[in-house]
């Protein structure tokens, strides 16, 4: 294994080895720590963890003793994968788990990018933007679990790291891969070890991924690792798929914007049936009669929790946002067991945290990387008979559930 990937959840995760299969080099997906070797043809593997919203000592752990694994397989260098709105707070834990990984390998001029370009993510100034608007401006600031109020990723990394925080702007990025490179060596020399770095195009992403050669570890969202590749002597090449037959269904727990749009123009030509956190909690809807419901019904049927903001609020000043959101997780994770079980073989899910508990419900162990759906989507195989294709909230075109359904196989 040449690279060593840690995410810390696993829609990020598949968006992250999908980037690196398009870049030709031969990729696997393990969800958490295998107990086993990786198979001696793997090139990059991406150990995805759900750790996200975790307590930071907790995430440095699995962290860590992710990283202990992709170290004995040989790998030549480490890429930590967080959110590409860098999900957290200033009590999460993206600062503390970079500074572990940093201190266990020895690494300085650690790259902190969270941009990616292709989903409207771009870093300007060391301010992050989604879309035209300020990462605070953009919705992401009504997050339910990681509230974004501060654009500025030099504050927000500062708020959790030990380390301090420097930038590369993007006239020295424009400039090329040496320019980068000696700025990243400057900012070094001026005390900095963990150092935000512009990007406004996939071609800036390119040069910082050259620049990074060499580098023990770099650190941010899937779009830095476009670069990576490259410097392993690997080229873009199409990704192997086998296309499913079967019954597709969707699992959407995502509150974003995006997603409540792509469930909006779904339910115009597909049956949905909403999910109220009251009657799970009280036990009226089980996942047993939706997974039954969903099976049973025709078309592309989808099963949906997602809500805005204010919704949101009133669900956890009801249940409280702990117990509502554990509550919300459990009853995916149990469907997509009922629906595996009765002989779905096509299953969508939006949001990371239902993504997550529909992964760790099936156990689904090494995930197989497909062709990209939409910008950080990967259809992805987790068995003979079942696919699956884990969305970020954020990611994705109106469409979307339309055109994974259809990548994923066929009825």
């Amino acid at each position: 294994m040449l690279l060593g990937c840690i995410g810390d959840d696993f829609t990020g995760s598949s968006d992250l080895a999908n980037t690196l299969a398009k870049a030709g080099m031969r990729t696997v997906q393990y969800t958490g720590v295998p107990d086993t070797p990786a198979s001696a043809d793997v090139q990059a593997g991406v150990v995805a963890l759900k750790s996200r919203s975790i307590d930071p000592a907790e995430a440095v752990r699995l962290s860590l003793q992710a990283l202990d694994w992709l170290k004995a397989q040989g790998c030549q260098q480490f890429f930590f994968k967080y959110c590409s709105t860098f999900d957290s707070t200033a009590h999460g834990n993206i600062g503390p788990v970079a500074d572990a990984l940093t201190d266990a390998l020895g690494a300085h001029k650690i790259i902190v990018c969270p941009a990616f370009p292709g989903a409207g993510r771009s870093i300007y100034q060391g301010y992050l933007f989604v879309k035209d608007r300020l990462l605070n401006e953009s919705g992401m600031e009504n997050h339910p679990l990681t509230p974004m109020k501060d654009a500025d990723l030099r504050r927000l990394m500062a708020a959790q790291s030990q380390n301090s925080v420097g930038l590369v702007p993007a006239q020295t990025v424009f400039a090329g891969r040496a320019a980068i490179s000696e700025r990243l060596e400057t900012e070094h020399q001026s005390g900095h070890r963990m150092i935000v770095v512009d990007a406004l195009r996939d071609e800036d992403l390119m040069e910082i991924g050259a620049a990074a050669k060499g580098l023990p570890l770099v650190t941010g969202g899937s779009g830095v690792a476009l670069g990576l590749p490259a410097n392993f002597g690997c080229a873009p090449a199409d990704v192997p798929w086998q296309r499913q037959s079967g019954k597709a269904v969707v699992l959407s727990g995502s509150c974003s914007t995006a997603t409540r749009g792509q469930i909006d123009h779904h339910l115009q030509n597909h049956p949905g049936l909403k999910i109220d956190v009251a009657k799970v909690m009280n036990g009226e809807q089980t996942p047993e009669n939706v997974a039954s419901w969903l099976f049973e019904t025709d078309g592309l049927p989808i099963a949906y929790s997602s809500a805005d903001p204010e919704d949101v609020r009133q669900i956890q000043t009801e249940f409280g946002m702990e117990a509502s959101a554990n509550a919300l997780e459990s009853f995916f994770g149990q469907t997509a067991r009922q629906l595996v079980a009765l002989g779905v073989t096509r299953l969508l899910t939006a949001g990371g945290e239902t993504s997550g508990a529909v992964v760790g419900s099936l156990k689904l162990g090494t995930l197989q990387i497909g062709p990209e759906i939409d910008p950080g989507v990967p259809a992805l195989r987790a068995g003979k008979n079942l696919v699956v294709a884990l969305k970020s909230g954020n990611f994705g075109s109106v469409d979307y559930f339309e055109k994974a359904a259809h990548i994923l196989g066929d009825d």
